[in-house]
């Protein structure tokens, strides 16, 4: 059977490793992505580039869109030039994007009336396992609409967890990144803890990837900080996004989110001096550079 046309919408440190692993897998493929320098290396291979999100829509039967946050992906599919206003009735649309629980379901409604069908999609992983196709997706949505995409899906990703309804994976993507930022934030301040009270740093976090606290984020947060390696696997601000929105969704379920809200404390002071770029795990960093300040402070 011919592989369906697929487009990919958002070409950052995830979703550009997605469409390399399309590309490889020879499915037929057209990219977009709003600012131009990123769709050049695609276009010297010979893939499509549109000039909007609607071109890209219209030459595919598969969208994909691997975005910032809510604005980004709203502007993607509801714009004049959205990709919705050139879906033909039947295409699947697939948001592999953080967002939140309300506006993938306002995105689900608007679909409906395209004729056509939306997966929330968002996946586990950073960008070594987008670039492999070892993400792991968890998706929301029908059982109809899966079946349309796990060609594409396998390619993408190592496996899928199918968690029901609309709106679900997303809830589920804020749950595991909201655990995943309270793990980084308690390792920065617990690394702050060692380097003002003197203890020495090796041994230390021989003890605590060892041991009972070491888990494989935290393991590999901490190589990354020993090696002083921030080049971006997944963004730091974009972690104090996805800690607000699983704030705010914990909300409507009427569970307070006590540590999220701490480490979203940790993750704004990390952005506001300057990290907001760099990898996530530069919290670490961000964090330890702070307790130094504290401790040359006259009042220290």
């Amino acid at each position: 059977m011919a592989k369906p046309r697929v487009a990919l919408l958002g070409l950052g440190i995830m979703g550009s490793g997605m469409a390399r692993r399309l590309l490889s897998a020879n499915f037929p493929l057209t990219v977009y992505n709003r600012s131009c320098e990123k769709t050049k290396p695609f276009a010297d291979d010979g893939v499509f580039v549109a000039d909007s999100p609607r071109e890209a829509a219209a030459r595919s039967e598969i969208i994909i869109t691997m975005v910032a946050d809510d604005a980004a992906s709203r502007g993607v599919w509801l714009a004049s030039e959205g990709a919705l206003a050139g879906a033909a009735a039947g295409t699947v649309l697939i948001e592999s994007s953080t967002l939140t629980v309300g506006w993938v379901k306002e995105l689900a409604q608007a679909a409906s009336q395209y004729g056509c069908e939306l997966l929330d999609a968002p996946v586990t992983g950073s960008k070594t396992h987008a670039a492999s196709g070892q993400v792991l997706f968890l998706v929301g949505g029908s059982e109809k609409a899966l079946d349309i995409a796990r060609p594409v899906l396998s390619v993408l990703g190592r496996d899928l967890i199918h968690f029901g309804g609309s709106g679900n994976g997303a809830l589920m993507k804020l749950i595991n990144n909201f655990m995943s930022g309270v793990h980084a934030a308690a390792l920065a301040e617990a690394m702050a803890f060692i380097q003002n009270s003197g203890i020495e740093r090796g041994k230390a976090l021989d003890v605590l990837t060892n041991g009972a606290p070491g888990s494989p984020l935290v393991k590999l947060l901490a190589a990354r900080a020993t090696a002083g390696e921030f080049e971006p696997n997944f963004v730091l601000r974009l972690m104090a996004k996805d800690l607000r929105y699983a704030i705010k969704q914990a909300g409507e379920c009427d569970v307070k989110l006590q540590t999220a809200a701490a480490a979203l404390e940790v993750f704004n002071q990390a952005v506001a001096a300057g990290y907001g770029e760099k990898d996530f795990s530069a919290v670490i960093e961000a964090a330890s550079e702070a307790a130094a300040n504290a401790s040359k402070a006259p009042d220290a």
